[in-house]
């Protein structure tokens, strides 16, 4: 087995036995050791500037299906899908010198780039999608980060179980140049299961790290303070690692 391969599996095995480990203060500890290991090696063994494998047109798959929020009711989600999301905004915010409110047509008007790259979900399955949507360093470097700016959070309309749904990455997989805000897929504009209208794509990580219904980028310094201080909604509330790496 490639020794990528065998880092793939040695991470979905973790995670899926994450939750009944969690429960005890030693799973607890065993965690946090096993997620700096695995970041780590991740660090050692890859270039983290180094692309994702970007696949050819034809390789799309037929349908590329969502997963865990595929159609949000809470807040004012549904009247903005209702509106076409024509009154949606986004956030670039926190510790910037030049806070951000982006409209979709916004978003639309800076520079784009496209990429065919394949999503790995935790759960085991995958599919190949063409993305579309700016960079993210460019939304950055337009509010013009702080330099006590370590993290990068990414806040989200869907709301599970009473939480709202966040993610968030170092500055690192922030400006590697295939994280882009996506509002296209295939071509057309995200439907509702896949995160529309804006999803953060991050190639190099597990598909939990891909924010969907995205309504803000906020730079921090900690995010000791944000959810449960694991960086993530899963990371919080099934012991997922923050470093999802592939």
């Amino acid at each position: 087995m490639k020794r990528r391969g065998f880092l793939a599996v040695m991470g979905a095995a973790f995670v899926a036995g994450c939750n009944k480990l969690a429960e005890s203060e030693t799973g607890s500890r065993l965690l946090g050791a096993a997620e700096g290991w695995h970041k780590s090696a991740h660090r050692f063994l890859q270039d983290r500037k180094a692309l994702a494998p970007e696949f050819p047109r034809s390789a799309v798959s037929p349908y590329f299906r969502g997963n865990g929020s595929v159609d949000p009711q809470n807040g004012d989600y549904p009247s903005q899908a209702a509106n076409g999301f024509a009154d949606w905004r986004l956030e670039v915010r926190g510790l910037v010198e030049t806070p951000l409110s982006l409209s979709l047509d916004n978003i639309r008007r800076l520079p784009q780039r496209t990429q065919v790259t394949r999503h790995d979900c935790v759960e085991g399955w995958s599919a190949i999608g063409e993305w579309t949507g700016p960079q993210l360093s460019v939304l950055l470097d337009a509010a013009r980060l702080k330099p006590e700016a370590k993290f990068i959070v990414f806040r989200c309309a869907d709301n599970l179980n009473g939480q709202d749904y966040y993610e968030s990455v170092d500055l690192i997989d922030a400006y590697h140049p295939q994280t882009i805000v996506a509002h296209l897929l295939n071509g057309e504009p995200l439907p509702i299961r896949n995160g529309a209208p804006l999803r953060i794509r991050i190639e190099r990580q597990l598909g939990y790290k891909h924010a969907k219904y995205l309504t803000a980028i906020e730079a921090v310094a900690s995010l000791d303070d944000i959810g449960g201080g694991k960086g993530g909604y899963w990371e919080d509330r099934a012991g997922y690692q923050w470093y999802a790496g592939i």
